[in-house]
């Protein structure tokens, strides 16, 4: 059944699943910011990144007839080919910044890159006046998150977060259900994923020689210096390293736990901890467990819990006997509240229990819509994104807490979210934020 599950949630991946759903937004609100193309006008784009994820990026905000892809910067230089039959003219670089140094006219971009050079591209795209689409997690620490809301909001940028199942109609339904009150409040939500973004082994111990295609000094980026290994970073596994990805807490908690976030409304938690596997001196842990206590909110209790689970972690038996007594799904939520259960496998139907309480329950339909042309036409000044930095950036910064706790397992930390403090264990706090390597330093980060 795990394995049918896996197959199901490769097959309905993050791209392909909206298309089956998507749908115009109804009753946009219009605005006309400072710095936005008129509707008229068509969006003239640069991509960071030209592969993997970004190549799906570009795909999809291309699919939009008023976007134009201008430029793209990759270190990866055989990701080019196929861009330029693509895209014929478009120029490529292989330094994001001397895109950003040379192309002038420029309206929006997407940074698509590894974890780690999220927030340096952004916030340099930013300072630029450009509007942006940066994959999750938005970055890789929570300074970073928190520096990029705030800079968005201080210029009126357009943004949108990639966690395209936001705009999703399952998803939408399950934040529906939440707050129309179908199972009342939320009390406790179980949130995992099956994928095991993470490595027990040491790195290993030998030099090679990048392949000429590739800059290793500019894919490092803001990192500090270290050898090239031959399949341990570039181009698959950076996700597992700790100062490259997030593992699979960073990579798939965006995604799994918007819904939740959007539902309850949640804020900063009061505390959080980790009782799952810990991160060795390289790379994230593979079965992790994580809990969270949010104050509460007009959705949830007095205090609601969270807790996450990935790898071969699952929320405890009692809880599948609750929702039908299977095996749960490779990835999702169940949502407790004091009126029912709400079980949400990830991009499937949700369903309510028990089921005969819910007999004939009318679900709701809030639609759905396309995020990556949300994003174009709010950039146009038609409407406005649905998970900008001012979400965006909030709900990754607990998910990075989740990953930063991950490194004291067995230690309730005390959190001031306003202060971004843990209060109680100060040694955590050099987690909060990175050092940038000498001359990679980007101004507000």
């Amino acid at each position: 059944m795990a394995q049918k599950n896996r197959i199901e949630t490769a097959r309905i991946n993050r791209r392909q699943a909206l298309s089956g759903f998507a749908a115009s937004l109804a009753a946009p609100m219009v605005f006309r910011a400072h710095g936005h193309a008129a509707p008229s006008e068509t969006v003239r784009h640069a991509s960071f990144g030209a592969g993997g994820m970004a190549l799906a990026d570009i795909n999809s905000l291309t699919a939009s007839k008023n976007l134009k892809l201008v430029a793209i910067a990759d270190v990866d230089t055989t990701r080019f080919a196929e861009i330029q039959k693509r895209f014929p003219g478009v120029n490529c670089y292989k330094d994001w910044r001397e895109l950003l140094d040379k192309e002038k006219g420029l309206d929006s971009a997407n940074i698509s890159t590894p974890d780690h050079m999220h927030a340096p591209i952004t916030m340099s795209a930013m300072q630029r006046g450009l509007h942006v689409y940066t994959q999750k997690p938005l970055t890789q620490t929570i300074h970073e998150s928190r520096q990029l809301t705030r800079v968005a909001a201080e210029k009126k940028l357009v943004t949108q977060m990639g966690i395209q199942i936001h705009s999703h109609v399952i998803h939408r339904t399950v934040v529906a259900l939440v707050q129309e009150g179908a199972i009342g409040k939320v009390k406790e939500v179980h949130s995992w994923s099956g994928k095991q973004w993470g490595d027990r082994e040491p790195r290993p111990a030998r030099v090679d020689m990048p392949p000429a295609s590739l800059n290793w000094d500019a894919w490092l980026g803001v990192a500090a210096e270290r050898p090239f290994i031959t399949g341990y970073y570039h181009p698959g596994n950076w996700r597992k390293r700790l100062d490259f990805g997030t593992g699979t807490f960073g990579d798939m908690g965006c995604h799994i736990l918007d819904p939740v976030f959007t539902a309850t409304a949640v804020g900063n938690p009061l505390w959080v901890e980790s009782v799952g596997d810990a991160p060795n001196a390289d790379s994230w842990g593979l079965d992790v467990q994580v809990k969270f206590v949010f104050p509460g909110t007009k959705h949830t209790t007095d205090q609601v819990s969270l807790t996450w689970y990935n790898g071969s972690l699952r929320p405890p038996s009692a809880l599948k006997e609750l929702v039908g007594g299977k095996d749960l799904h490779d990835q999702g939520s169940i949502y407790i509240g004091e009126k029912g259960i709400l079980y949400s496998p990830y991009i499937d139907a949700p369903r309510l229990y028990p089921k005969e309480k819910f007999e004939g329950y009318k679900m709701p339909e809030p639609g759905g819509a396309d995020h990556y042309l949300q994003f174009v036409e709010a950039v146009r000044g038609n409407g406005q994104t649905s998970a900008p930095f001012s979400f965006a950036g909030p709900l990754t910064e607990s998910v990075l807490l989740g990953c930063l706790a991950t490194r004291f397992k067995g230690q309730k930390l005390q959190w001031d979210g306003p202060a971004m403090k843990v209060t109680n264990v100060p040694e955590a706090n050099a987690f909060v934020r990175r050092t940038y390597r000498k001359g990679w330093e980007v101004e507000g980060l």
